[in-house]
């Protein structure tokens, strides 16, 4: 193995570690994004369900995504990984493997924000299954394993389709069978405001996945030649900066107050639109992009509530909206020098070309991971006597009824029964 092999190598699983550390900062929003009584039960599924994500991707989801043998459609070979090197790559196969197995669980996990507070433990385990094996992969194969979109040049570096936007449409088709949270919404359609029940969780989750993008995207560049995976970085953290600032101005200006959720969320947005863009873009199109997806995410929120569709950690938003428009962003920004996947972006004569080719992507992988997505569901609702808990156990919370015990035990039962 060269020098320049083994330093990549061990770029790539620092990423990679990176990238799995998000999960924490995924049970931490998530967590602090709804109640308490549900605290314990988003944390434990989260790692069960990164649990069965990295088995289903290791026995078919590397190979249906990276498999020789591909066609337009899906990879067919290299099932059950069992550590072997493949030719022509300048890292250790194994490494790589686990960066890509973490993206996909990560995909996994923002799906499931459509699925909080109500889902049943075994909706989780079951569609974790299948959608590591019918909805990810795929996708992920068009774009990053050789399928029919990367022959078009479909520019998403780090995934703001392949991982977000596919997240996103699951947890819409989850949040539409699923329906609202009792009491979510009044007779007359009108919101009722359900508060999560620790904003410092949410905060730190937001800090925390703001380093772990630095894994998701500068790791992406698969090697440490000529230092560009710093670049990358610079264009996240310009980003990530530019769409709380544009989210705290909105929500300022529109509420009279700078709302703290939407600020955390404007961050987000920021790194999830930056995340297609950030090898093909300049610095001062990463702030303006990330600009650009705090404003979105603000007025997304509001439309989706408007919808009457319940996301309670705004998944649909942070993920979905703000992932269009950085895959978007490309075929208006991608430079002649950096683009190098498929042509430049509008704004550098490139035309509407690879505008066209964003569009196409974003709709084609959106359209295909809701329908899957809501099929699979629908199924499972058929099959297993619904999706959802009873409205006893969601009242009571999914700690106790899932899992027979509390979060905060102390919170509900007191001290006194607690030492008892």
């Amino acid at each position: 193995m060269s020098t320049l092999t083994l330093m990549n190598s061990i770029w790539v699983i620092l990423g990679a570690i990176l990238v799995i550390l998000m999960q924490g900062g995924f049970i931490l929003l998530e967590a602090g994004s709804t109640r308490m009584k549900n605290a314990g039960h988003i944390a434990g599924k989260t790692i069960f369900t990164f649990g069965i994500g990295s088995l289903v991707f290791w026995a078919v989801g590397f190979a249906f995504i990276f498999g020789n043998h591909a066609n337009f459609f899906i990879g067919l070979s290299h099932f059950f990984y069992s550590g072997y090197e493949i030719n022509g790559m300048n890292l250790s196969t194994s490494v790589f493997f686990m960066f890509q197995l973490a993206f996909a669980t990560i995909a996994l996990t923002i799906a499931f924000g459509g699925f909080a507070e109500r889902a049943k433990l075994s909706t989780y385990v079951v569609f974790s299954i299948f959608f590591s094996i019918f909805v990810y992969p795929v996708i992920a194969h068009w774009i990053w394993g050789g399928g029919w979109l990367a022959e078009h040049g479909k520019q998403d570096f780090a995934g703001s389709t392949v991982v977000h936007l596919t997240g996103a449409m699951a947890a819409l088709a989850a949040t539409i069978l699923l329906k609202p949270r009792i009491g979510k919404f009044n007779k007359d359609g009108s919101p009722n405001n359900i508060y999560g029940h620790n904003q410092v969780y949410t905060a730190l989750s937001v800090l925390l996945l703001w380093v772990g993008w630095f894994g998701f995207n500068a790791g992406s560049t698969l090697s440490v030649d000529g230092g560009f995976f710093g670049y990358v970085a610079l264009n996240t953290n310009l980003a990530a900066a530019a769409g709380a600032m544009a989210a705290l101005i909105i929500s300022w200006c529109v509420l009279g107050k700078s709302d703290v959720t939407v600020i955390l969320n404007g961050a987000l947005a920021g790194l999830v639109a930056i995340t297609a863009s950030c090898a093909f873009v300049t610095t001062w199109a990463a702030v303006v992009i990330g600009f650009i997806a705090g404003i979105l995410v603000f007025y997304s929120m509001r439309f989706f509530e408007k919808l009457r569709i319940d996301d309670p950690i705004s998944a649909l938003s942070v993920h979905g909206t703000a992932g269009v428009w950085g895959t978007l962003s490309t075929g208006f920004f991608a430079t002649k020098k950096l683009a190098t996947v498929g042509s430049p972006g509008l704004f550098y004569g490139g035309g509407f070309h690879q505008l066209g080719v964003q569009f196409m992507g974003v709709f084609v992988s959106g359209l295909y991971a809701f329908i899957v997505s809501f099929s699979i569901l629908f199924i499972m609702k058929k099959a297993m006597k619904g999706l959802r808990v009873s409205e006893e156990e969601e009242i009571i919370g999914l700690d106790v009824s899932e899992h027979g015990t509390y979060g905060y035990p102390e919170q509900f039962l007191g001290n006194k029964k607690i030492s008892s």
